[in-house]
């Protein structure tokens, strides 16, 4: 018996992969034909060949639809990550032809969303209308997984991932931390707080791989106490109502529109900083629209909008002013007591 080589054998199977992807997702063989624009008999007839070809079934029936065999999940897989490549790599050639029309995929933290992402893109937009955005929130550790993954093209994150070799970044812009408490709250009448006083204090904070969280553990850390964490959250604002509910403290940025009624915000001391960074993926050529939009959001013209100022510098970051992009030296700690500025995010 001739068998066909491995290479041989993909490239008769490459027409139809697509196919069996969208059957993959979507569980129907109908709704797979109508996501990809052909007539469902036509769809069943490649899928059958698409058996043939492998040597084995890779569709059952389930219920009202199908379901993958092994071999068809197999395949399906390696077809999904395929096409996105594919994708991507269409997507820089049309993007190459008319740059103008981009696409930029953009990741960045909830708090950012209100006013700095904005602010960027509408400065960006006034001179490139027709460049589309697609939109990612989640955590810093989520949105650098997206970013490792090809999943989006830029990241607004702190702190910036300095000891990574697969990326790059630019610090943009610096935003106040302070102690939120509610206005009964003993500290509230206070000028200024120090670390060490919220010993003991039931502290409301988001989860594991927000960079809050990692400020707020490092700086009672650096005081040389536990905290004692009364609630966890993901969104800062949903933190800020149960400072506001009375059931703990919490370190937050300012609040954009004011604190309320409900909730004092007091002055760390040392004061304490977030920086926020733009980060890529090193050595990779972005699509002309993201490339554009980095360059944008590194000039130092942009306008960071309320709230926010121009980094004062990192410890162990240099900035070179030819290109946007960190130099990575020795990874310092994200807080040290009587740091100024302590990188982080929310």
């Amino acid at each position: 018996m001739t068998y066909e080589s491995d290479e041989q054998l993909a490239a008769r199977l490459a027409p139809a992969l697509a196919l069996l992807a969208a059957v993959g997702e979507t569980g129907h063989v109908t709704r797979a034909a109508e996501l990809l624009g052909i007539p469902q008999p036509t769809a069943s007839r490649r899928l059958a060949a698409l058996s043939d070809l492998v040597g084995a079934p890779l569709l059952l029936p389930s219920g009202r639809g199908v379901r993958l065999t092994r071999a068809g999940r197999t395949l399906a897989a390696a077809s999904a990550r395929a096409l996105s490549t594919v994708a991507g790599a269409a997507r820089e050639v049309r993007e190459e032809i008319d740059p103008a029309s981009g696409r930029v995929v953009l990741g960045f933290l909830h708090l950012l969303g209100r006013t700095l992402v904005p602010s960027l893109i509408r400065a960006f937009r006034e001179r490139n209308p027709h460049v589309r955005f697609s939109l990612a929130q989640g955590s810093r550790q989520d949105m650098l997984r997206a970013l490792r993954e090809g999943e989006i093209d830029l990241v607004f994150v702190a702190p910036m991932p300095l000891d990574d070799p697969d990326l790059d970044g630019r610090p943009l812009a610096e935003q106040e931390l302070v102690l939120s408490v509610p206005s009964s709250h003993r500290l509230a009448g206070r000028g200024r707080v120090r670390a060490g006083e919220l010993a003991g204090e039931g502290l409301v904070t988001m989860e594991h791989g927000y960079g809050l969280r990692q400020i707020t553990d490092e700086l009672c850390a650096a005081a040389g106490f536990e905290p004692r964490i009364a609630f966890e959250g993901q969104e800062s604002e949903t933190v800020r109502g149960l400072v506001a509910a009375g059931l703990g403290v919490a370190i937050l940025p300012r609040s954009e529109s004011g604190p309320g009624s409900a909730v004092v915000e007091i002055p760390l001391s040392p004061p304490v900083f977030r920086t926020i960074g733009v980060s890529w993926l090193a050595g990779e050529r972005l699509t002309p629209a993201a490339r554009a939009f980095r360059d944008h959001v590194c000039s130092e013209t942009v306008d960071l909008g309320p709230g926010f100022r121009p980094p004062s510098g990192q410890p162990g970051v240099a900035v070179d002013a030819s290109l946007p992009m960190v130099r990575r030296k020795p990874r310092p700690p994200a807080f040290r007591p009587g740091m100024n500025a302590v990188p982080g995010m929310g």
